[in-house]
């Protein structure tokens, strides 16, 4: 090795840290965004540069790792390089806090309004257009939407009967 790739070796030493996980840790997996690709639900540079968390299942080697994917990812290789790996630090924050749906048979489920919690008139050049904010049941109040008051009373008249 000569002096010159000796000095640049001692700059990226300075950088470069081993990356070692144990069996059972949970680590983010990263993805490569591709142009013009939809993956994981958003296009191109929207697209999630990291995703899971994944435990790891075994050490393949001194650099390779065996992940748990789950069916959806089935298509994908299971064991992947160190460098494509990202430790995930598990936060109480991150646990999200659901009620459970009564789903359809098809794993749909229907939205229904449970009230009506404001109402606004837009006017425009020369017609008047009524809207109600509607709360929806399984989502907060931020979630709330606003709607045309005619729709709302066509397919939900109980809800406007107040």
């Amino acid at each position: 090795m000569c002096i010159a790739q000796s000095r640049q070796k001692s700059y990226i030493d300075v950088m470069r840290r081993s990356l070692e996980f144990e069996i059972g840790d949970p680590v983010f997996l990263k993805v490569a965004p591709m142009k013009g690709v939809l993956r994981f639900g958003h296009k191109g540079k929207l697209s999630p540069k990291f995703i899971g968390p994944f435990e790891i299942l075994e050490r393949v080697g001194p650099v390779a790792y065996k992940l748990a994917l789950p069916p959806a990812l089935s298509g994908v290789h299971d064991v992947f390089h160190v460098t494509m790996l990202r430790k995930y630090i598990t936060d109480p924050i991150h646990v999200i806090d659901y009620e459970p749906l009564q789903l359809n048979e098809d794993l749909s489920y229907e939205e229904k309004p449970i009230r009506i919690l404001a109402r606004e008139v837009k006017t425009l050049r020369n017609r008047s257009i009524a809207f109600v904010k509607v709360l929806w049941q399984n989502h907060h109040s931020e979630e709330a939407t606003w709607e045309r008051e005619d729709e709302i009373r066509e397919k939900y008249p109980e809800l406007l009967q107040e």
